[in-house]
């Protein structure tokens, strides 16, 4: 039938009318939005109120204005670095989108067939559509016949028939599954398998199915694992540091009550002097709450998750929000699809096995020559299937395409070439009589290719390996039909007849030349990572549209049914069961079939209710929603555009092994996040206990406000590359995961903490107050000096000791180079601001007293760093023992 389609007045109407076919993109992402969501963090707020309080007591002459001012100048750098990497991945996202070529379609208009944009398909327009073909717009099928690849939708890789309808023929408004399945309705992202037809256009962008999915996509987010974790930890240290300032603001002010001989006497010296005293307690106090709260966590956390977005676009993982790869390494479970990720993605010829039921590896078959030249004969002269000039093979459907993937470019292209070996009658395959058969007279034979149960019906003889015919046994044959049934696999047979091709008959002196195994197979590297994935603690758990059989059939090759309390349910099985039994076996699931979108929003829900960290992968557009709502939702680089906006990382290559990659890198970011926790807060909480007991040792102010300054901003930024850049250890792997709520300081780790702070404090105090170390200097402030520098060197050295929970402090530093680097910077600085008084320059002298640093003699020096190496065998010791116990 000859359509004229719209002129070019009748689409700007139709655009005016019922609106344009684009679905429009998320916004990119700006600056300014994510500078100002970091002001949302829990540990940022903690810092501003500390330094509002400072900036309080700066006005009223009891503070320096360095300390708040550093504290915010810590927090621009922090949200500065955030906003840049949140842009910078959504740059990436947003190129990553502008290289890949925009949908054309075909379509009929002023009276010819014109190639245009997706996007400037309209209401009412025709358009042409072939196999290969990507759907447009959703609307009904009035010309021709169609099978279709509903998968982008519905997660259903079946082919689905169409035929052609009435233009009376209307597009259901409420769209269920099964108008998915309906003999014409067609939607925008589906997949033409084979066929011709003519699509009528009904709706445009937002409208169709594929609109209102990206229209969904707007709910809010939970808060990543990493988020929950931050805030405990920063309540938890807050609380620390309160309750402690207030703790020693009181005992410091009974302190002065003691000293001028009890209550009466004291109070008798009138009210200045009992004022002065009070802030004095209250100027300690905040001292400690400034060293309570790890001021370099919130931007060593922004550096590390930089860095690592970067470097896992290597493994072909692109990260589009920062916290997802963190997330990532959290997961206790993960949902996954089979096609593409599990699977290849498409068929292929997986068995090859003759008559006798005995199969041969597909390498070996071209040592059987008479069998491999009758095989590329029955498949290349008897497809619609064929290799364009690109090496693509196009045509025909996805069971004749794997098996011209088969016999290979080469072979087809001699065929194609061979004047000899011509085709003289042909008829394809067709569902009713379920063969193809082929003649060609100049070899005086009918070649057969379709269903095992047609040929093998009309077969006496099969040719054995050696190309010997032979009598057919057909118990031997059928069950290994059988034996590749209960794998997925669909059976293919192939023979010749001597006689001429007769139309809808097979002749019934058939030789069978052999039959092969179909299916889509799994990834031989997705079988391996699944393996490490699982053996990571997490559970794996595939969900796809296929039916249970072949659901099963995959995930036992896959490794992911291997024990008897493994369970493989349907999507029909689920619903039946209410939301607190599905909880009950949440623990056991492995397989879930014929799965719905809403099934995999309702698995998300109900796992983040066990306070479980969910993974989902997907690629359509019904993954949508559950990708959203998932902890860390991994969008494959094929899929659909509304799931890549959906996931917070795209998987490029669609492959398990990359999801892996995801995953260790995302445990290996926690990683380097615990040994940075440990290396501050070491510091940190030795600062607190010397700051709060030095007064009343008789020493005022060991660590000067600017000191504090120097520890929390230089030391704790500079820590985060030192320690960020850790490299990624196969041994995480071996973890269990942790849960979304667990505090991230545990029991092991508080103890390195407590015990190596309770260390330095000693060192400290003897390094204070014994006689041979004040006799090193010359006067109390160089000895003070000295002590700043004992600080800063025994807080890099413990850096050494939190890179590894065990004796190999020192290995892999050669992967990790920048912290070498970083540790002698860090001693250099400080090396000029002790020493900046010998600099004759004004803005040096100024460094040296905003420090309240002097010079001091090599004696001083090596006494310091030789006090603070001891943190080094001292924790090795602690170690010893701890290991020792487990």
């Amino acid at each position: 039938m000859k359509y004229n389609g719209l002129s070019d007045k009748e689409v700007e109407e139709s655009r005016k009318q019922h609106g344009s076919n684009m679905i429009p993109d998320s916004e990119p992402t700006t600056f300014w939005d994510e500078f100002k969501e970091t002001f949302s963090d829990p540990m940022i707020k903690v810092l501003l109120a500390i330094a509002a309080l400072m900036i309080a007591m700066f006005f009223f002459g009891y503070a320096e204005i360095y300390e708040p001012l550093g504290t915010i100048v810590a927090v621009l750098i922090v949200a500065f670095v955030s906003a840049k990497t949140g842009v910078a991945s959504d740059t990436k996202y947003r190129e990553l989108k502008e290289s890949t070529e925009k949908d054309k379609c075909k379509v009929h208009r002023n009276g010819v067939i014109t190639i245009i944009d997706v996007d400037d398909v309209v209401v009412g327009d025709k358009v042409l559509l072939q196999s290969g073909d990507k759907i447009p717009a959703d609307g009904i099928l009035i010309d021709g016949s169609l099978r279709v690849d509903n998968s982008a939708l519905n997660g259903e890789a079946e082919e689905c028939k169409k035929t052609q309808a009435d233009e009376s023929f209307q597009l259901a408004d409420e769209i269920t599954g099964d108008t998915f399945v309906d003999k014409h309705s067609l939607f925008r992202g589906a997949i033409v398998f084979d066929g011709e037809g003519i699509l009528d256009v009904r709706k445009v962008g937002l409208k169709t199915m594929m609109g209102k999915m990206a229209e969904e996509m707007q709910e809010d987010e939970p808060d990543s694992p990493l988020k929950v974790k931050l805030a405990k930890l920063a309540k938890q240290i807050s609380t620390f540091g309160y309750i402690g300032a207030i703790v020693i603001a009181v005992l410091y002010f009974a302190y002065f009550i003691v000293l001028a001989g009890g209550p009466s006497a004291y109070f008798a010296e009138g009210f200045e002097n009992i004022l002065k005293d009070l802030i004095q307690a209250v100027s300690l106090a905040i001292v400690i709450i400034v060293c309570a709260v790890p001021e370099g966590l919130p931007l060593m956390i922004s550096l590390v998750l930089m860095q690592n977005t970067s470097k896992m676009l290597d493994h072909n993982v692109l990260v589009r929000k920062a916290q997802g790869i963190e997330t990532a390494g959290s997961l206790n479970i993960l949902f996954s699809d089979k096609t593409g990720t599990i699977t290849k993605g498409r068929l292929e010829v997986v068995e090859f096995f003759f008559g006798d039921g005995k199969s041969v590896a597909l390498s070996e078959l071209k040592n059987h020559g008479k069998v491999k030249g009758l095989v590329d004969l029955a498949i290349g002269k008897n497809t619609q299937s064929m290799f364009d000039a690109s090496h693509k093979v196009i045509g025909g459907n996805a069971t004749d395409q794997a098996l011209m993937k088969f016999i290979g470019e080469s072979t087809f292209r001699a065929l194609e070439s061979d004047k000899e070996c011509v085709i003289t009658q042909q008829q394809g395959f067709n569902s009713s009589n379920k063969f193809s058969q082929a003649r060609i007279e100049s070899l005086g034979k009918t070649f057969y290719k379709g269903a095992p149960e047609r040929l093998l019906g009309a077969a006496k003889h099969y040719l054995d390996a050696d190309g010997t015919v032979k009598p057919l046994d057909m118990d031997v044959v059928n069950k290994k039909i059988d034996e590749l049934a209960v794998k997925a696999m669909r059976v293919l047979a192939f023979g010749y007849s001597e006689r001429t091709m007769t139309e809808n008959k097979i002749n019934d002196d058939v030789v069978i030349i052999g039959l092969v195994g179909i299916r889509d197979d799994v990834r031989p590297e997705a079988k391996e990572a699944i393996a490490e994935v699982q053996g990571a603690g997490i559970q794996v758990v595939m969900i796809t549209g296929d039916r249970l059989e072949t659901a099963v059939a995959i995930a036992k090759d896959a490794g992911l049914l291997k024990n008897k309390d493994d369970k493989a349910l349907s999507s029909a099985q689920l619903n039946e069961m209410s939301d607190d039994e599905v909880k009950k076996i949440i623990p056991h699931i492995r397989v879930i079939a014929r799965a719905l979108p809403t099934d995999k929003s309702r698995m998300v829900r109900l796992c983040q209710e066990m306070n479980l960290v969910v993974g989902m992968t997907g690629d359509g557009v019904n993954d949508s929603p559950a990708l959203k709502r998932a902890d860390v939702g991994f969008a494959m680089g094929s899929g659909t555009e509304a799931a890549k906006e959906a996931g917070e990382i795209v998987i490029l290559d669609d492959n398990f092994k990359s999801i892996k990659d995801a995953i260790l890198y995302g445990r290996t970011i926690y990683h380097n996040i615990l040994k940075f926790c440990k290396f501050q807060l070491v510091i940190n909480v030795t600062a607190v206990v010397v700051s709060a007991i030095a007064p009343f040792f008789g020493v005022e102010e060991p660590l000067k406000v600017t000191h504090l300054l120097f520890v929390n901003l230089v030391m704790d930024g500079l820590g985060a590359i030192m320690l960020g850049n850790e490299p990624a250890l196969e041994k995480y792997m071996d973890e269990k995961p942790r849960r979304r709520d667990e505090s991230i300081i545990s029991k092991q780790m508080m103890g390195q903490i407590l015990t190596m702070g309770l260390w330095l404090t000693v060192v400290s105090f003897v390094y204070l107050k014994a006689p041979f170390f004040k006799n090193l200097f010359e006067n109390e402030e160089q000895h003070l000096t000295g002590y700043f520098v004992l600080f800063i060197v025994s807080a890099l050295f413990n850096g050494f000791n939190v890179r590894d929970d065990g004796a190999e402090i020192f290995k892999g530093l050669d992967l990790n180079p920048g912290f070498l680097k970083v540790f002698f910077a860090i001693i250099l600085v400080q090396a000029v601001i002790v020493n900046a008084g010998l600099i004759p320059f004004v803005v040096f002298d100024w460094i040296g007293e905003m420090f309240s640093c002097v010079p001091f003699g090599i004696k001083g020096w090596i006494a310091a760093i030789l006090l603070a190496v001891t943190m080094i065998p001292v924790d090795l010791i602690r170690k010893a023992i701890v290991n020792k116990k487990h």
